[in-house]
């Protein structure tokens, strides 16, 4: 019989990632997964500096100092750049936030972590995409002779058509595509916001041709269109991971040799899509709701790229290849509330 008793500490986190995120703020499940390893990372630290087990760990040791500490050793031991150190200190803010609500005694403790400021600076990644040309090389390298050439091939053409995030595209069930005028796909973003997304006409019969071909694990017709519209060659659901692999195998070989000073990854086709909107004269509050966008400013960027983009090519500059320290992998040891959270 565990006889162990939680914490304030391990309560209010249990709280956090169980009601407060999914519910009252209906965060995704990524979201989610990102905020729980920023908070791992935090509690194992606080564990080495008070020198407690994290199931020991207080809310009195939530303090403004000690986070500034995390932070530092973030940037300082683990070489992370100040675009992640951002992002862990977010997840914390957000955690200080909900802790307000249920501990008004430690108001001006939480209130000064708040204070703490998000570090500016720093080299912003390029937003790399793929050129028109680059792109059709991609689809022509795909043979379509089988079954998952077809899904390959219709896969990345809705990717660039709708410009959909890797899991709005791989969560797509066959249902959620209307086939006859006007063509569009049922898209469920961030915090599961659903929007209405055109396809052309090509696409709509690309897809088409694809659910009306027999699956290679294909045991009965999905009458009611509730499968997954991408399968795996296993007739599970096709991954996030999954469409990186397949990427890689198809990207033109100038992209793969990093020749042209590029990364392509699955990201890329959305931002690829954004772009050539861009490029055709759609107006930002259009591009904004067509990628589901919260801000509009998010999609500013895309102009400021193109600019960019622009200036390379008038002033011929050669890119200069940036090296980024992996973070690495997060490894830890420890309590129940840490083996509850990697569960989620």
């Amino acid at each position: 019989m565990n006889n162990r008793k939680s914490t304030d500490f391990g309560k209010a986190i249990s709280l956090f990632f169980l009601e407060y995120l999914p519910a009252q703020r209906g965060m995704s499940v990524n979201t989610i997964r990102s905020y729980r390893d920023s908070i791992i990372l935090m509690l194992h630290f606080f564990s080495n500096d008070t020198g407690r087990k994290i199931e020991k760990l207080k809310l009195a040791d939530f303090t403004p100092a000690r986070i500034v500490r995390f932070l530092n050793y973030l940037e300082s031991n683990r070489g992370n750049c100040i675009a992640t150190r951002n992002i862990r200190l977010a997840a914390i803010h957000t955690l200080a936030r909900f802790l307000i609500g249920g501990n008004p005694e430690l108001i001006a403790q939480l209130q000064e972590v708040l204070g703490i400021q998000f570090k500016r600076g720093g080299i912003k990644q390029p937003i790399e995409y793929l050129e028109e040309a680059e792109m059709e090389e991609l689809l022509a390298k795909i043979d379509r002779s089988d079954w998952a050439g077809q899904r390959d091939y219709v896969l990345f053409a809705l990717m660039f058509n709708t410009g959909a995030r890797v899991q709005e595209i791989v969560n797509l069930k066959i249902c959620d595509v209307r086939f006859d005028p006007p063509h569009q796909v049922r898209l469920q973003g961030k915090g599961g916001k659903i929007r209405l997304c055109p396809i052309w006409p090509r696409t709509a019969k690309l897809i088409w041709k694809l659910v009306n071909t027999t699956h290679p694990t294909q045991a009965e017709v999905d009458v009611e269109g509730k499968n997954p519209l991408f399968l795996n060659r296993r007739g599970g659901k096709l991954t996030r991971f999954g469409v990186g692999y397949l990427l890689r195998k198809y990207l033109p070989p100038s992209l793969k040799s990093g020749k042209t000073g590029k990364r392509i990854h699955p990201h890329s086709i959305r931002h690829s899509t954004a772009i050539h909107l861009l490029k055709a004269g759609v107006d930002f509050a259009t591009i904004s709701q067509w990628l589901g966008h919260a801000s509009l400013q998010t999609t500013m960027r895309y102009a400021k790229a193109d600019l960019d983009l622009k200036r390379q090519a008038l002033s011929q500059v050669f890119p200069e290849t940036l090296g980024t320290p992996k973070a690495g992998h997060i490894r830890l040891d420890g309590s129940e509330l840490e083996r509850w959270l990697r569960r989620l």
